[in-house]
């Protein structure tokens, strides 16, 4: 990814000062997932009452959850959205064609991590999102997990952790700390935490805030990057039947 196709940041300051609405959805986002990480096993019996399959009654905590942070989110976020829709439409080949690349470059360095970290184990979170998916149609997993689950975290771990944070921190030590919390949600309330559990969303992650900060800190470049590769994940576990995908996993381990 050489310099010459670098989309320059726009000159808007006033679009990365904190707001109030910024500061209200990061806080119902903190307070919401510290919830569910704290009460998760008492609320098990309260979610049955929604539905009496569990895989339907997780599914509409998550949409309900993620939908109410989108809708909040995409309020804070529309005028630089806008601004960066409108940056990677006078460049559409450099999205078309950076946009896949940036996923398998994040696949690769994924595959290197974990590699040497250890034997590849699959995360909790990742093992409850292939359960829920043998019982969800693709099609409403598609909406929950491709477009406002990524939505919500470019926003809270690019845009707010990033683009408004470091107007006051270190810019570098702004996109360390991305890293690392959006691994850490991804594996928060796990038991057993190891380097090859973590090392995938390390990878994701720094590819993330990477294509972030390279964009001139165009949150939509990120977001569709992130979306991309949730889509070929999505794919991926629909298209191989579920018993296959166990084998593979215990191959694996």
């Amino acid at each position: 990814m050489g310099t010459a196709l670098r989309i320059p940041p726009a000159p808007r300051p006033e679009l990365y000062r904190a707001s109030r609405l910024d500061l209200s959805t990061a806080g119902l986002y903190v307070a919401a997932v510290a919830f569910f990480t704290a009460a998760g096993d008492v609320l098990a019996p309260l979610l049955l009452q929604i539905s009496p399959n569990p895989a339907v009654a997780s599914y509409s905590v998550n949409l309900i959850f993620y939908g109410t942070i989108g809708i909040l989110a995409l309020a804070a976020v529309r005028r630089v959205a806008g601004r960066d829709l409108r940056v990677l439409a006078t460049r559409p080949w450099f999205t078309l064609l950076m946009v896949p690349l940036a996923v398998v470059v994040m696949m690769i360095l994924t595959a290197i991590l974990v590699a040497l970290s250890g034997p590849v184990q699959t995360s909790a979170n990742q093992a409850g999102l292939q359960a829920l998916m043998q019982q969800v149609p693709v099609w409403l997993m598609v909406p929950l997990l491709v477009v406002v689950g990524p939505f919500v975290e470019e926003y809270i771990f690019r845009h707010l952790l990033i683009g408004k944070l470091s107007r006051r921190v270190n810019i570098w030590l702004c996109c360390a700390l991305s890293v690392v919390l959006f691994a850490a949600l991804h594996i928060v309330g796990q038991e057993d935490l190891s380097l090859p559990v973590l090392m995938p969303y390390l990878a994701m992650g720094a590819v993330l805030v990477f294509v972030y900060v390279w964009t001139g800190k165009n949150v939509m470049f990120s977001y569709f990057v992130h979306a991309a590769k949730n889509l070929l994940a999505v794919i991926f576990i629909y298209a191989i039947p579920p018993e296959v995908l166990e084998q593979l996993q215990q191959m694996q381990g």
